[in-house]
């Protein structure tokens, strides 16, 4: 005879379906609408479906994620501490740094989402970022 192991099986989860209409309220009409508030009500997501939308809409789009004028001031701060003078900067090579920079910030944001994965876990914690980091060798930044 064979034990169970506790653990689920594996294969997709099922979906739910919508709750049937309470009796309670069938005969009722509905209640007339505050004056502050809609005629019909908003759409509520289940928990965890616009996180989804957001990724696939920001997985298909190209334009950078980050605002142009504070990354400009966060570029010119640090340059500020290397160098005492007021340097410039061309408005191109702000932006190569920029696409760089989200490059790069996306690249490790994928990394450590595969390890808290790995610890099966779906939240990306700052130990999965520090382990992405040290993986990859970018411990000394």
């Amino acid at each position: 005879m064979r034990r169970s192991s506790g653990r689920r099986k594996a294969g997709t989860p099922r979906r739910r379906s919508p709750p049937p209409p309470s009796p309670a309220r069938a005969g009722r009409p509905a209640p007339p609408p505050s004056a502050g508030s809609p005629e019909r009500r908003r759409r509520r997501f289940r928990p965890g479906t616009r996180a989804l939308m957001e990724i696939r809409k920001y997985q298909k789009s190209t334009e950078l994620l980050l605002r142009k004028a504070p990354f400009s001031r966060v570029v010119r701060e640090v340059c500020q501490t290397f160098s005492k003078l007021h340097l410039r900067w061309q408005a191109m090579a702000l932006l190569a740094l920029q696409e760089a920079s989200e490059a790069f910030l996306v690249r490790l944001f994928s990394d450590a989402n595969l390890c808290a994965i790995h610890a099966k876990r779906v939240t990306l914690f700052p130990r999965d970022l520090q382990l992405a980091r040290r993986i990859r060798g970018v411990d000394a930044l």
